[in-house]
């Protein structure tokens, strides 16, 4: 029952979306029509990208073997298994519209839980891409700092909360 009211409610949302984007056009009004423009711009984008994330997940899910991901990423890796992590993480293309879905490979592989949370920490925060252009505008003192700072933080939290799940016996749910 809930998730029908929830389907009625997100299609209800995206009906209002759809409305105040023809509206908008329909009387020149600039900040909703340039809202359209942003979102057709973002779902072009979204639409380049996704199809061959989508099969080079699906590659990696079949080619890679359960066995090489439990040697030097699950629960006997170590250290090792971190900065495979950082550096799988930062070739991640796509944002965390493809690390999320890699992430659930990894974990379905044998990956140890902590080391999961280090791949979507650092899918978020240190791709190649986005480190790159930050140190062109910040510059490369300013990525250097934010990396020595909030890669241990974020490798330490992702222990601290994979110890506190694994003894919780947390599973991750199958989807529908």
């Amino acid at each position: 029952m809930k998730q029908g009211i929830n389907a009625i409610l997100a299609w209800g949302l995206l009906a209002v979306f759809v409305v105040m984007l023809l509206l908008s056009r329909i009387f020149h009004w600039s900040p909703g029509v340039q809202i359209g423009v942003h979102f057709q711009d973002f779902i072009v984008g979204m639409l380049r990208v996704f199809p061959c994330a989508f099969i080079l997940i699906g590659l990696f899910d079949v080619w890679v073997q359960q066995e090489t991901i439990q040697r030097y990423m699950g629960e006997d890796s170590g250290w090792r298994g971190y900065v495979w992590a950082l550096l799988l993480a930062g070739t991640t293309v796509g944002g965390m519209f493809v690390g999320f879905p890699v992430a659930y490979a990894l974990y379905n592989k044998g990956a140890k839980l902590s080391i999961v949370f280090t791949y979507i920490g650092a899918a978020a925060i240190c791709r190649v891409p986005m480190s790159l252009f930050e140190a062109f505008y910040l510059g490369g003192r300013f990525t250097l700092i934010r990396f020595t700072v909030s890669l241990p933080l974020l490798i330490l939290s992702s222990i601290l909360l994979g110890t506190w799940l694994t003894r919780r016996n947390y599973q991750v749910r199958e989807g529908k």
